[in-house]
């Protein structure tokens, strides 16, 4: 259980620092991706983002 929040933390840090390339080609505005302003400081969480990559990093590798 710890080891997935671990890798669900480290995916989301992931998104966030490649924030800027996703929404370019659509992935960081899905219905499910919040966009929090906390004392002057965006924090992005892409939940909708995160669980269709994940769909199709699965799709990938059961294809594989």
């Amino acid at each position: 259980m710890f080891r997935w929040l671990i890798v669900i933390f480290l995916a989301l840090l992931l998104l966030n620092g490649f924030s800027a390339l996703l929404r370019k080609i659509g992935l960081g505005r899905l219905p499910g991706d919040f966009e929090l302003t906390i004392f002057g400081k965006k924090i992005w969480l892409p939940i909708a983002t995160t669980v269709v990559l994940s769909l199709l990093a699965g799709a990938i590798a059961r294809w594989l």
